[in-house]
C-alpha cells in the first residue's frame, strides 16, 4: 500500500481547502466519510491517495433537522442512524428501508449517507484492475463477459449498474444535494446529481475532485404519502441489489393522486420509470393497474447475454410493491 497522509479539517471550508491544495500541488486527494469502501479501493490499490481528507473531525455533519417543513440530513450521518431515526422512519420510509438493507450491521454503523451515495462501482472487473472505462481505460469487458448484473437500462459506454440503495430512495423522494466546493455553495436535485456513461463514462455522478457532498434535504412530506423500498439479493447479506425500487405515491384514501418509482441495481443511474408513474396518476390501484404499471416499468430495456432475467424480475417487483404500497392500510 502507498504511504499517505492523514488530513483532518476542522470545517468544511477547510476540508475544501486541503483538496484545492492537494491537486494544485500533483498530488492525489481522497474524501473519506466513514471510509469502508475507500479502505477496500486503497488495499486494491484501484485508488493511491497522497492525502486523505478525513470529514469525520468536522461536527455537525452528522444531524438530522427540520427547516420550515423540510428536513436537512447531514452527509455524514450512519446508515445505522439514518434507518433507526424516528422522523425518518416515520415521514420518508422508503429512505430508512433502503438505509437498513445497506450490507451488514458491521458497516452501516460507520458507513455514511454521503459515502454510500458517492461510492464507486462494485463491477467485478473494475474491482479486479482491468483497464475499463471506470479505471481510465477505453473498454467495458462486461459486454460479452460476465453481465449478470449489469445495466439493462442506460447502458454504454459502459454498463455498470450504480450500487446505492439510497440514492434511488433520494431521488424518488425528490431530494436535494448541498454540494461545498471551492466556489462555495450549489445545490442540486438528486436526479441531476448522477450521471450516465454516454455523459461522463469515468464517473458516476457530478461533484468535482475537490467539492464535497455536505448535506441532503428532503421536501415536506405530504400528509398521504407512502413510500417503501423493495430489494431483491442474491444472498442474504453484504450485497447490493440485483434489482431494487424507490416507490412514492401520493394517496387521497384509494386513489393515487401521484407516484414516483425510482429503480435501483438496473442502470448506471437511479432509473426513474416516468411513463409507469403517469399510468397511477389519479387512478385508483388495483392489481390489473399495478400489472401494467410493471409492464411500463420496463418498457426499453435493453438486457445483455446473461441478464435478461432482470426483466420479469423488475416487473415482478414493481407490480407486487405498488399494489402493496397502495393497499395498505
Amino acid at each position: 500500500m502507498k504511504a499517505f497522509t492523514n488530513a483532518n479539517p476542522r470545517n468544511l471550508p477547510q476540508a475544501v481547502t486541503l483538496l484545492d491544495q492537494a491537486h494544485s500541488a500533483g498530488r492525489e486527494a481522497s474524501i473519506a466519510g466513514g471510509g469502508s469502501d475507500l479502505l477496500g479501493m486503497v488495499k486494491e490499490r484501484l485508488v493511491t491517495p497522497d492525502v486523505i481528507v478525513h470529514l469525520k473531525s468536522i461536527k455537525g455533519l452528522d444531524q438530522v433537522a427540520q427547516q420550515s417543513g423540510d428536513v436537512r440530513i447531514g452527509g455524514l450521518i450512519t446508515l445505522d442512524s439514518l434507518a433507526s431515526h424516528p422522523l425518518i422512519r416515520q415521514r420518508y420510509a422508503v429512505l430508512a428501508e433502503a438505509a437498513e438493507t445497506v450490507a451488514t450491521p458491521q458497516i452501516r454503523n460507520v458507513g455514511t449517507l454521503a459515502g454510500t451515495v458517492c461510492q464507486r462501482p462494485w463491477c467485478w472487473y473494475f474491482r479486479n484492475g482491468f483497464p475499463c472505462f471506470k479505471a481510465g481505460g477505453n473498454k467495458c469487458f462486461s459486454i460479452t463477459g460476465e453481465n449478470q448484473f449489469h445495466a439493462i437500462f442506460g447502458g454504454g459506454p459502459s454498463f455498470i449498474v450504480h450500487p446505492s440503495d439510497t440514492a434511488p430512495a433520494l431521488v424518488a423522494l425528490d431530494a436535494k444535494f448541498r454540494i461545498v466546493g471551492p466556489s462555495g455553495e450549489r445545490t442540486v436535485s438528486a436526479a441531476d446529481f448522477f450521471v450516465l456513461p454516454k455523459q461522463n463514462a469515468a464517473q458516476e455522478n457530478s461533484l468535482a475532485n475537490d467539492e464535497i457532498l455536505a448535506s441532503v434535504q428532503l421536501p415536506a412530506a405530504n400528509p398521504g404519502m407512502r413510500s417503501t423500498y423493495h430489494k431483491v439479493l442474491d444472498r442474504e447479506a453484504w450485497t447490493h441489489a440485483v434489482v431494487s425500487a424507490a416507490i412514492v405515491l401520493d394517496m387521497d384514501k384509494d386513489v393515487c393522486r401521484s407516484a414516483r418509482i425510482v429503480l435501483g441495481g438496473v442502470a448506471p443511474i437511479p432509473w426513474r420509470v416516468l411513463e409507469a408513474e403517469r399510468l397511477l396518476a389519479g387512478q385508483r390501484v388495483t392489481a390489473e393497474l399495478a400489472a401494467q404499471v410493471g409492464e411500463a416499468a420496463l418498457k426499453g430495456a435493453n438486457p445483455l447475454g446473461k441478464n435478461a432475467y432482470k426483466v420479469p424480475l423488475t416487473k415482478a417487483v414493481v407490480r407486487r410493491t405498488v399494489l402493496e404500497l397502495a393497499t395498505r392500510g
